[in-house]
């Protein structure tokens, strides 16, 4: 079983409490192995408020909760993961699950790359899942479907410079981390 990321429901207000929560449950419970990494997506916004002092407007950047209620757990969906995930405290279930015991559906890796994407993180992590050497598959952009091998990764620029075999020709192309998805 591969891993993939999921939408669980929580109380709203309670994200981060129910992230803790979960990474300590999963830690204690010897579950590391299946459920890797928990999100509270966030973005900043700024905003626009008037002193009332001076009358001036100032600018103010805040944190703010993309989906408010929402989290996003990267685990191996297993009965025991799935109990885990389910049972926190705080958790209310899983989006994408029609209840009655029916294991929920993952988000496509689009899905996951404009929402991670968003908060400067990658689908991918460099180092565990990533790293040179890997054979990937190109999900989307004009080499889609084609298969090659990570020659070097910019963390920076959120590229991957990737060997594919154009034409009977081995070829170094350039793609962002979110064209791509580990083999």
């Amino acid at each position: 079983m591969q891993k993939e990321w999921y939408v669980v429901n929580t109380y709203s207000g309670h994200e981060n409490k129910v992230k803790e929560k979960l990474l300590m449950r999963a830690s204690s419970m010897g579950m590391e192995d299946y459920i890797f990494r928990v999100v509270v997506p966030e973005q900043k916004v700024v905003k626009e408020k008037e002193n009332k002092k001076t009358g001036q407007k100032e600018s103010i950047e805040k944190t703010e909760k993309m989906f408010p209620g929402y989290i996003l757990v990267e685990m191996v969906m297993n009965d025991e993961a799935w109990f885990i995930v389910r049972n926190t405290p705080g958790v209310t279930g899983f989006i994408g699950s029609s209840g009655k015991g029916a294991k929920p559906f993952p988000l496509t890796p689009a899905e996951v790359d404009k929402i991670l994407g968003s908060m400067g993180i990658s689908r991918l992590e460099v180092g565990n899942d990533l790293k040179e050497g890997t054979n990937i598959k190109v999900i989307s952009g004009p080499f889609s479907s084609m298969v090659g091998t990570v020659k070097s990764i910019d963390i920076t620029s959120q590229k991957v410079t990737v060997l594919l075999d154009l034409w009977g020709t081995e070829s170094e192309v350039e793609l962002p981390l979110t064209d791509i998805e580990k083999i």
